[in-house]
């Protein structure tokens, strides 16, 4: 059976206990992500993106409504290995090489010595790091780092890659390139994407679907779909189309605001 929609959250609902009271981190989150989606979250610090995120990965436990992954729970999802995580950090470990950080979820998962191998050459040529996987992290940029942890997050091929504000910390010469880099490989890999920013016109760049989201507690504003061409050069960025979308994400933030 096909399940149309990959990820599926229903009237989601997170509160956390604090020892100053509870705070309310989500809201009545209902959305709905489809199989080969690139769907991008954004809004102002602390709005829930990522702890929606976390819900997906299992990393995080609603405590109202509802969410599922490839059809079933999302511990379910977590144990069966169906997702790549990427952090806001690389999160290299320094003391092993850059094919060995990215062998390690292999080596957990007990793959054998040639699928290891494999697997990381292949995904060092998916991220363009292809002769980089004897170096140490600190001989590699910022943006090459980033591209590594895509790469152990890809390593194992799951169909989910969860991305929370992977590009916040590069500059921006850096970060227009692996957008460009991370379409081509949402293209050539179709996976499912679910990415958190604080960027308009990098969520208006990336995605099928953009999900505008409200200060604490975080309730979805606007669910966008994109109408832009699934070829995208960076100069597109210029065109009506695009800053027509950007506006709407832009007015979906302004009336997130306005519930304060």
């Amino acid at each position: 059976m096909t399940i149309k929609n990959v990820i599926s959250a229903q009237n989601l609902n997170l509160t956390f206990q604090t020892n100053d009271g509870p705070v309310h981190a989500l809201k009545g989150v209902s959305l709905d992500i489809a199989k080969g989606d690139f769907v991008s979250f954004i809004g102002p610090s602390g709005c829930g993106k990522t702890t929606f995120l976390r819900c997906m990965a299992d990393l995080e436990q609603p405590t109202g409504g509802s969410i599922t992954v490839n059809g079933t729970t999302a511990e379910a999802a977590r144990k069966a290995r169906a997702y790549g995580y990427v952090f806001q950090a690389a999160g290299l470990y320094p003391w092993r090489t850059i094919g060995r950080n990215i062998s390690l979820p292999l080596e957990i998962m007990g793959y054998s010595k040639a699928d290891i191998a494999d697997r990381v050459a292949r995904t060092l040529e998916l991220v363009e790091l292809a002769g980089f996987e004897k170096k140490s992290p600190w001989q590699l940029s910022g943006g090459m780092q980033q591209r590594a942890s895509i790469a152990r997050a890809l390593a194992f091929d799951a169909d989910i890659l969860l991305m929370d504000e992977p590009f916040g910390a590069l500059d921006e010469i850096v970060r227009d390139h692996l957008n460009e880099q991370l379409l081509q490989l949402w293209a050539r890999t179709e996976k499912t994407i679910a990415f958190v920013t604080h960027s308009i016109p990098e969520a208006v760049y990336l995605s099928t679907k953009i999900v505008v989201m409200s200060p604490r507690p975080g309730r979805i504003t606007d669910i966008i779909e994109s109408t832009l061409p699934k070829e995208r050069p960076l100069d597109i960025r210029e065109s009506p189309e695009f800053l027509e979308i950007a506006h709407r994400v832009r007015d979906g933030l302004r009336a997130g605001h306005a519930y304060d």
